[in-house]
């Protein structure tokens, strides 16, 4: 889920990373708190558990553990709001 912004909408790029991994594209609707807030949640995590969690001597360095912190998040990390399970629990495997 994203905004409604072009490089979103327009990228044929995003629509093929999309298609690749089977998801589809879904987009907020303007001015719409109850759904723009989760964005604003996970960026919020993103900077606290990952670019500001520790000093990192280079931009290179923080970008090499972006990935594992991705995996942590989506597959191990305990989430509140789907009952202490990670995100991947979400997905159906059917």
């Amino acid at each position: 889920m994203t905004d409604q912004a072009r490089n979103y909408v327009l990228s044929k790029d995003f629509q093929a990373a999309l298609a690749a991994i089977g998801a589809r594209h879904l987009t907020t609707r303007p001015y719409r708190p109850q759904t723009n807030g989760k964005v604003e949640r996970f960026n919020r995590t993103l900077l606290d558990e990952w670019a500001y969690a520790r000093l990192y001597r280079s931009n290179e360095a923080r970008l090499a553990t972006l990935t594992r912190w991705l995996e942590t998040y989506n597959r191990r990390r305990p989430h509140t709001a789907l009952g202490g399970r990670p995100p991947v629990a979400r997905l159906s495997t059917t």
